[in-house]
C-alpha cells in the first residue's frame, strides 16, 4: 500500500458512532435546506412584502425618469390625469343616464 492510503478497521461501536455522526450531519444539512426553501416560499407568497418591494422600485424608477427627462414626465403625468378624468366622466355619465 502507498503511504496515506491505510484502511482503518472499525469495530461495531465505532461504526455505529460514525453513522450517528453522519446522520446528524445529514439532518443538519436537511434542516438548512428546508430553511432555505421555506424562506424562498415566504418571499414568493408574501404578497404585501412583494407589493412593497415593487412599489419601492417603481418610485425609484419614476424619480430617476423625472430627474432625467422632466418634460416627458410632465407630459406623462398630464396624460394620466386626462385618462383618469375621462374615466370618471364616463362612469358618472353612465350612471346619470340610468
Amino acid at each position: 500500500m502507498a503511504a496515506g492510503t491505510e484502511v482503518v478497521k472499525l469495530d461495531k461501536t465505532q461504526q455505529r458512532n460514525l453513522s450517528r455522526i453522519q446522520a446528524h450531519d445529514n439532518a443538519r444539512a436537511a434542516r438548512a435546506q428546508l430553511v432555505g426553501t421555506l424562506n424562498a416560499l415566504e418571499d414568493r407568497l408574501n404578497v404585501p412584502k412583494r407589493v412593497a418591494r415593487a412599489t419601492g422600485r417603481a418610485r425609484v424608477r419614476i424619480r430617476r425618469f423625472a430627474d432625467e427627462q422632466p418634460g416627458a414626465a410632465i407630459a406623462v403625468a398630464a396624460g394620466v390625469v386626462v385618462a383618469v378624468g375621462v374615466g370618471v366622466w364616463l362612469v358618472v355619465r353612465a350612471n346619470l343616464d340610468r
